[in-house]
């Protein structure tokens, strides 16, 4: 089969074009050149892409997603065993990324914006700032013992 163009590419895996330089900048995708200084994508690439994609979404750092990919034998494409493994790696983040985020759909049905009017239980109410003790950010409703 023929090499895909970085348009082909992009077609197929809904990734923008620029996306997919920067993800070749990055060292997560790799292309060979034309006599014409051309990028040409080996179909192989397409699924690289996708395990960026799904993994990005699911809220792992490009950064990781470069580590998981460098820590590939030869740098080639994931298995189904690879993805196994590195799904195992990240099980745990994401395991705290959904209870987190179970947590904010939770509380911002009853909260945010607020126009609440109950004083007493709003997650968003913090009279002298007296949370700013506990940190940064928005303390109540990243709190897990709520």
């Amino acid at each position: 089969m023929q090499p895909l163009t970085i348009g082909e590419l992009a077609a197929r895996s809904g990734v923008a074009t620029s996306a997919l330089r920067y993800y070749e900048r990055l060292g997560l995708i790799r292309s060979t050149r034309t006599g014409g200084n051309q990028r040409r994508y080996e179909r192989a690439e397409l699924r690289r892409v996708a395990f960026i994609r799904v993994s990005a979404q699911v809220g792992v750092p490009l950064e990781d997603i470069r580590a998981a990919l460098a820590s590939l034998p030869d740098a080639r494409t994931p298995t189904k065993a690879d993805w196994a493994r590195l799904s195992r790696q990240w099980r745990g983040r994401l395991d705290e990324q959904i209870q987190l985020l179970e947590r904010l759909r939770d509380r911002l049905a009853g909260c945010i914006g607020c126009g609440c009017l109950s004083m007493a239980s709003c997650t968003m109410f913090n009279p002298a700032d007296r949370l700013a003790e506990s940190g940064a950010g928005p303390r109540r409703l990243l709190a897990d013992d709520q």
